[in-house]
């Protein structure tokens, strides 16, 4: 067979790209409601940071690659008093958001947690915004941050909408480098030619595997999976920006395009057009660290709570009925290893609202898990798909991540099945969740700062009007230690 290779006249550019960079250069985002649920997303964001900060395994990762490196208009990592360049910025920031899977989610063909790339849009944003201050010009404020994560949600959550990464073995922070590469990009004054370069490479660049979040390697990669992802975005927008050249048919060259050799030969596909559709339907992780499509279980289990908390010797069996996604990615039996695959378990996450009443991220630790309760609990679970729950987990108008949990007991009696359609951190419970996620925020504060310089933070993020006029840098000198 011959492999000899024949140029062609020059390629129209994918439409793809040419849609991600127009939108990522040209789109104005208008949506109040969108602006407002930034915000939030912000503030939860952060604080999942700096929780993640009291646990060893995470601040292992964080710091310069070089110890004692100096660098001028540097980056500062919130919640520590490291000064980074903006690509190792970027990683550490995407890092501490996500050790503790605590961070917005969104569910579709593909999952993931927008606010992953808020890693990249930092770290940018405060090297140009210091960049800016050196050379005598104005910074960013935060408002253009704002503005940023409401495009890289829409970018990530739209392409997540119909393209499943999942199904081909591929992990889904491809889309966090995508959208990363195309805001950040854009951000740091990019073109729009620019930007397609960059977002070319980050598709040439491809994905890596979903191994890491599957058993039998389950581990701690996911947590920093994401981290990686928004700071390659970072590395690729300084490249195009010094002239790096792009591909035009990066996803669609016969047989050499992302497509072809990744994607099955199947044509990515945009449900919907780019606007901020995302952001306003973004799902918060207000009460549980845990994987969102387990959320409702943990709901579920905790209001069971006090009728078996003294009956656990007496159990029978337990029911969670659930959605065939969570079938496919948190159904696990056999031994669990470590805190990320622990939290990946719709069995373990049960158990814990079952036994405790309670399940926060220390739960997840060698210490609670080494319970003999816990896995003889384990034993006892099914799990049963309601196909009406798969089909709600995929109709744009519902978008529920529905569980239900029913408990037999060995003497023939039962509890009540506690079905939740949708978690508190839905939008349909946005009245209901914004305040618990307030409290969340603040108590996250409470871990990392004294009560002076929590209050002027949090004072700061319910503000607003002050926010968005806050320029980026001072906005990230208030979180140093």
């Amino acid at each position: 067979m011959s492999t000899t290779s024949t140029n062609v006249e020059r390629q129209a550019t994918d439409t793809l790209l040419e849609k991600i960079a127009d939108y990522a250069v040209n789109h104005k985002i208008t949506s109040q409601e969108a602006l407002e649920t930034a915000r939030y997303v912000l503030m939860d964001t952060l604080g999942c940071g700096f929780l993640a900060l009291r646990y060893p395994e995470c601040t292992k990762h964080l710091g310069p690659i070089v110890p004692g490196t100096v660098v001028p208009n540097g980056v500062r990592v919130p919640g520590t008093s490291f000064v980074l360049d903006p690509v190792q910025g970027a990683f550490n920031i995407g890092c501490m958001i996500r050790w503790l899977d605590y961070n917005d989610t969104w569910l579709a063909a593909e999952w993931g947690h927008p606010s992953d790339n808020l890693g990249g849009i930092l770290a940018a944003a405060d090297y140009l915004s210091r960049k800016k201050i050196s050379e005598g010009k104005k910074p960013l404020t935060v408002k253009t941050v704002l503005e940023a994560m409401v495009k890289a949600h829409e970018i990530q959550g739209v392409l997540a909408l119909e393209n499943s990464l999942n199904r081909v073995g591929l992990d889904h922070v491809l889309f966090v480098k995508v959208a990363s590469t195309a805001v950040v990009t854009a951000l740091l004054g990019g073109s729009k030619q620019e930007v397609i370069n960059a977002v070319s490479n980050a598709w040439i660049d491809n994905s890596s595997l979903r191994t890491y979040r599957h058993a039998p390697n389950t581990g701690s990669r996911k947590s920093w999976a994401a981290g990686d992802a928004t700071s390659r975005a970072v590395r690729l927008a300084l490249m195009s920006l010094k002239g790096e050249m792009g591909y035009q048919t990066a996803l669609s060259a016969p047989g050499w395009g992302f497509q072809d050799v990744l994607f099955g030969g199947k044509e990515l596909r945009l449900a919907r057009p780019f606007a901020s559709y995302v952001m306003e339907n973004v799902l918060f992780k207000v009460s549980f660290p845990a994987e969102f499509h387990a959320q409702t279980a943990a709901e579920a289990a905790i209001q069971l709570h006090e009728q078996v908390e003294d009956r656990l010797d007496e159990i029978d069996k337990v029911v969670i009925t659930t959605h065939e996604s969570a079938i496919r990615i948190i159904d696990k039996k056999g031994p669990l290893h470590n805190p990320a695959d622990r939290d990946h378990c719709i069995q373990y996450i049960t158990a814990i609202g079952l036994i405790f009443g309670d399940l926060t991220a220390d739960h997840y630790e060698d210490e609670v898990a080494r319970d003999p309760r816990i896995d003889a609990l384990r034993e006892k679970m099914e799990t049963v798909e309601n196909k009406a729950y798969s089909m709600d987990y995929l109709d744009p108008d519902k978008r529920s991540i529905a569980n239900a949990v029913q408990v037999f007991f060995k003497d023939g009696s039962k509890t009540e099945e506690i079905e939740v359609e949708y978690p508190i951190g839905h939008r349909r419970r946005r009245n209901e969740g914004i305040p618990l996620l307030i409290e969340k925020f603040e108590e996250n504060l409470k871990t990392r700062f004294p009560s002076k310089q929590s209050e002027r933070i949090l004072s700061l993020l319910l503000d607003e009007t002050e926010l968005k006029s806050t320029t980026v840098n001072e906005f990230m000198d208030l979180f140093v230690i």
